[in-house]
């Protein structure tokens, strides 16, 4: 069904709920903040509550609850790498909180060497990437043309600067400030053509874009993504770190302790296998099924119609704020091209502080 004749309001949780204003009335939330935490889906409440009566332990008993606790999280697993277009004989998929701990995860797990030791990021990136390589590596940042996007000429210069020298490219797939898309399978091409690998922090724009690894054959596929179920309408606590196996396969995991090892004694151990030598301890069972059930509904609705759907609300939304006196839009403000872009769009008031906007809005 085309996206222009759905309404996808009763897939949600809460967005009719009344909440208390300075004077003393309630009104409905409206969240102005989706791109730092989405609502549930009604879909993800149902999958939850169908689950916690059987949970129980995972990977680590012989019980049937045990036994269905495992099989529901390896299948959200599955999902995922289902879902990214990941080959689960060439990429695992290792839970985590969220995208931040993905991140740090492979800035400490990644094969850095003494020739190769340069990370290229961006200055548009969130503090998730970008301050975990800060630690890990030489950092180098790209830059931004005057609008917002990221300097492409910049970033081909950087790379033959740094040409022998650069490990990783780590780029957002989407802007959570501007909401510009950047063509990662493009800068993948590059990147691989440097003999370097890339991950894209997918935070922003897997709930938004359909996310395509590809095969490692393929020029143009990406080494690693992460994502948070938060800003995909699961929010229990889960994000997942999408990559090479063969990377995950070598080295000491980041964190040590239960469900980590094959073989241990008194002198020696013996690591697991991706992704279980890098999840530590007991498991959240419960965000990852919380994901599985958002990425189902997701592929039911078709991510080329969550697309079009958004394109239609941006376009709507840039044509009325142009319309009000006194908004300063930044960056592209041409809803004609409401579809290459997320629905993020930084603005300003004229002669107002954005604190004081932000405090109106949020409590008034």
């Amino acid at each position: 069904m085309p996206a222009n004749n759905q309404n996808f309001r009763h897939l949600f949780v809460g967005l009719d709920t009344a909440v208390p204003l300075h004077n003393g009335t309630q009104q409905p939330y409206i969240n102005l903040d989706n791109a730092a935490s989405t609502p549930p889906l009604a879909s993800v409440q149902s999958a939850v509550n169908g689950f916690l009566p059987f949970y129980s332990s995972v990977h680590r008993g012989t019980g049937f609850k045990s036994q269905l606790s495992t099989h529901a999280y390896e299948a959200a697993r599955q999902a995922v790498l289902r879902f990214v277009k990941a080959d689960p004989a060439e990429h695992t998929c290792i839970f985590g909180k969220n995208t931040t701990e993905a991140i740090n995860k492979l800035a400490h797990r990644f094969p850095f060497t003494e020739e190769r030791n340069v990370v290229l990021t961006s200055g548009m990136e969130h503090h998730s990437n970008d301050l975990p390589w800060r630690a890990s590596a030489r950092t180098v940042h790209v830059g931004l043309t005057s609008d917002g996007r990221l300097d492409e000429a910049d970033f081909d210069r950087q790379l033959a600067r740094y040409a022998g020298q650069v490990a990783l490219v780590a780029i957002t797939g989407a802007s959570n400030v501007t909401g510009y898309l950047n063509p990662i399978q493009r800068l993948a091409r590059k990147t691989h053509a440097a003999e370097a690998q890339i991950l894209v922090d997918c935070a922003q724009l897997a709930p938004h874009r359909r996310v395509d690894m590809r095969p490692l054959d393929d020029p143009e596929h990406l080494d690693f993504i992460a994502i948070s179920a938060h800003k995909m309408y699961a929010p229990f606590g889960s994000g997942a770190l999408v990559g090479r196996r063969d990377v995950f396969t070598q080295g000491d995991p980041d964190m040590q302790g239960g469900g980590t090892v094959e073989i241990v004694t008194l002198d020696d151990v013996v690591w697991a296998g991706p992704p279980d030598r890098d999840e530590a301890g007991s498991p959240n069972t419960v965000g990852a099924v919380a994901l599985a059930a958002a990425i189902a509904q997701l592929e039911s609705i078709g991510m080329e119609a969550v697309a079009a759907h958004e394109a239609k609300l941006t376009a709507h939304a840039l044509e009325r704020l142009q319309s009000m006196p006194g908004i300063q839009i930044y960056g592209d403000n041409n809803s004609q091209n409401a579809t290459q872009r997320l629905g993020v769009i930084p603005l300003q008031v004229s002669g107002i502080s954005h604190f004081k906007v932000a405090a109106i809005l949020g409590n008034e």
